[in-house]
């Protein structure tokens, strides 16, 4: 009997984040890589439901995100990311950040994580935890540009850690998703805003700038 009751609780777990899955409009093969169904089963289930509800729900073709530099390639998306992966952090859907002394631990913990079997008691623990922090991210910021099927693909990059990382910005600590072996620093964009209009001079040469009544280049207006 607790045999038969396990396997109807776990059967409901997969069907409701599937259906979770379905309300953010991701695609078939995402549900399938999380919860285990099959497509058969996911069609059906989306059938049922657009049956029960009055909005129409896109269903997305096509390949599933794949390109890390989505997340980068402006400041908007810079910032919208470390939001979200703040939100995935906190409740627990990607490791908390390495350290100096806990990197294996961490970079075991993204693994297990990137490799748990669809539709297993973890893989289906971590989509619940991936959907709160998705919903909690656009109560936050309605007008978004991060789709569900990015905050999935970003998840599972910071699982993984072989292309994206959690970090902090070198100069006030605030959480970033950076490349995994950044070229330079890393730099919030808060904190890169007055550097790209006024370029930070070595100690010296600044004080002789203010020592002369400011930059040059102004001096003349």
């Amino acid at each position: 009997m607790r045999i038969s009751d396990d396997r109807y609780s776990r059967e409901r777990a997969r069907m409701e984040l599937a259906l979770r899955f379905l309300r953010h409009e991701a695609r078939t093969q995402t549900i399938r890589a999380w919860t285990g169904l099959s497509d058969d089963r996911i069609r059906k289930l989306y059938r049922s439901y657009m049956s029960q509800v009055r909005r129409f729900l896109p269903r997305h073709r096509g390949k599933s995100p794949h390109q890390v530099a989505y997340f980068t390639r402006s400041l908007r998306m810079q910032e919208e990311t470390a939001v979200l992966a703040s939100l995935l952090s906190l409740l627990g859907a990607v490791p908390e950040p390495a350290t100096a002394t806990s990197a294996g631990a961490a970079g075991a913990a993204g693994a297990a994580a990137a490799a748990e079997v669809p539709g297993s008691p973890p893989a289906l623990a971590r989509g619940e935890l991936l959907c709160q922090a998705f919903e909690a991210f656009r109560v936050m910021l309605p007008s978004a540009q991060i789709s569900f099927e990015h905050a999935v693909f970003l998840a599972t990059a910071l699982a993984r850690g072989d292309q994206l990382r959690l970090g902090g910005c070198c100069d006030c600590g605030s959480l970033m998703v950076t490349e995994r072996f950044p070229l330079r620093e890393a730099r919030c964009h808060r904190c890169t805003g007055p550097a790209q209009s006024h370029p930070e001079l070595p100690g010296e040469a600044r004080a002789a700038r203010d020592a002369r009544g400011g930059d040059r280049r102004y001096a003349a207006r």
